[in-house]
């Protein structure tokens, strides 16, 4: 094992797109056929599918020093309102696009810190955009949430306009790893959050947990997954640290000799990974662990788990509409991100233009990788058997496969591949072979961050 894992610890994407944005082709793209690409997706899909709404609220009181999003740091809360009459301005804009009422089956509060507003600035945005649109039957809304600024009015109020599921960012409750990553927050704390949002009737609880954080160690992290165990939430994101100090430079408040080495940070899952199943949890997808109750265990067993920028999602609609700085929006034949400073983004939404700066119209072979991608994250298979389902990109993926499935990380055979339960911890490897933008344009320097 230890072997596999020193051969397969490289940089990899996390493929909640593909292409991933890295390998975005900018030279076709532009925001009128971005607008074109949005409004024929909503014609084709919103009736039957629906669409999903993500709003990216970039705020925080502080930098978390291992995060990879992108965030603006201030204690100004005055920024609250302009910030969210930007965001409804650029949601009218997509209105205007649109041939009828849009149907919500998904609308997500991430950010950034959303809890850094108001309970009341947050009923005023999602007011905003619920009153010009009808409810899906299937509509699920969710938000994510620091638990040390998260207080009752915040689940009251998002509770009454509808949001059943609450993700909370743990990351580790090792007091030396939340002090080098400037993520403090205690259990109680924590468990407060957690009843009374249980108590205002959140059906879906999420903890975000990461191994391979600095200063990590196995008994802290044991530790810390005895305390998850207590709280029982409903879903569990165990996630890989990504070390990109040269994309984010808040993580150069620590350097890799204070990260876990590979062999160390493999261990640190595998803990992770026994105690959460001994604990009851199901492993979902890459990175997700879940109880037998829980949505996206049931999506799994359907065989309709889908993943897109998001992350894990038992909702599936084919038009993704990104709001907010940085935001990316999802057509499923074109792709769309928002600017990324806040003053460019309200001054272009202002001006009465979508703030989109960089995109991809994707080609039918981007589609038919995106697809076996998309297959083998979810449902750990894919299948070549029809025609349409092949091409050369796809051949020349399947041979790298094969190296893959000498190491039994997948099983392959004619028309179909397979992961195995050893693959499994590897998704992002097994991905990898199949991405043919990524080995015909290899970069020379590193974009993504380390597997395992």
């Amino acid at each position: 094992m230890d072997s596999i894992v020193s051969k397969y610890h490289v940089a990899a994407p996390r493929y909640t797109s593909y292409p991933t944005v890295p390998y975005w082709d900018l030279t076709d793209f532009n925001a009128e056929k971005w607008a074109q690409a949005a409004a024929q997706s909503f014609k084709e899909s919103n009736d039957s599918d629906g669409i999903s709404v993500y709003i990216h609220l970039p705020f925080c009181e502080s930098l978390c020093t291992y995060c990879g999003c992108n965030t603006r740091i201030t204690k100004n809360h005055q920024v609250e309102e302009p910030y969210i009459a930007a965001v409804l301005k650029e949601w009218q804009l997509y209105l205007n696009l649109f041939v009828s009422r849009p149907k919500i089956k998904e609308l997500h509060l991430g950010g950034g810190t959303p809890t850094f507003f108001s309970a009341e600035n947050l009923q005023v945005l999602i007011e905003g955009i619920l009153q010009y649109a009808d409810l899906h039957e299937d509509a699920e809304f969710s938000f994510e949430a620091h638990p040390g600024n998260t207080n009752p009015e915040h689940l009251s109020t998002l509770n009454r306009l509808g949001f059943r599921r609450l993700s909370l960012g743990i990351q580790d409750f090792d007091p030396t790893v939340q002090l080098i990553i400037n993520r403090i927050q205690s259990y109680e704390q924590v468990e407060e959050v957690t009843l009374k949002a249980r108590e205002s009737g959140y059906t879906s609880i999420n903890y975000d947990l990461i191994y391979g954080l600095p200063k990590q160690n196995p008994a802290g992290l044991s530790d810390t997954l005895d305390a998850v165990l207590k709280l029982r939430p409903d879903r569990i994101a165990f996630y890989s640290y990504a070390h990109v100090p040269w994309v984010k430079p808040g993580q150069r408040r620590y350097t890799e000799a204070d990260l876990p080495s590979p062999k160390m940070k493999q261990e640190l899952y595998e803990l992770g990974r026994k105690k959460l199943k001994d604990g009851g949890y199901i492993d979902v997808g890459m990175d997700h662990f879940t109880l037998a109750t829980d949505s996206l265990y049931g999506a799994e067993i359907k065989g309709n788990l889908h993943r897109n920028f998001m992350g894990y999602t038992h909702q599936y609609s084919r038009l993704m509409v990104g709001l907010g700085v940085s935001s990316i929006s999802d057509t499923w034949s074109a792709f769309a991100q928002n600017v990324k400073k806040v003053e460019d983004y309200i001054r272009i939404v202002n001006e009465g233009e979508l703030p989109v700066f960089k995109g991809h119209l994707l080609t039918e072979e981007d589609l038919m990788i995106r697809k076996h991608i998309l297959n083998i994250m979810c449902r750990g298979y894919t299948s070549w058997s029809r025609t349409e389902e092949q091409s050369a990109a796809l051949n020349e993926g399947l041979k790298r496969m094969r190296w893959l499935a000498l190491d039994g990380l997948v099983l392959l055979s004619e028309e179909n591949l397979r992961v195995t339960p050893l693959g499994k911890r590897f998704l992002r490897n097994i991905c990898m072979a199949l991405d043919a933008r990524l080995w015909a344009n290899q970069p020379t320097t590193q974009l993504f961050s380390l597997t395992g």
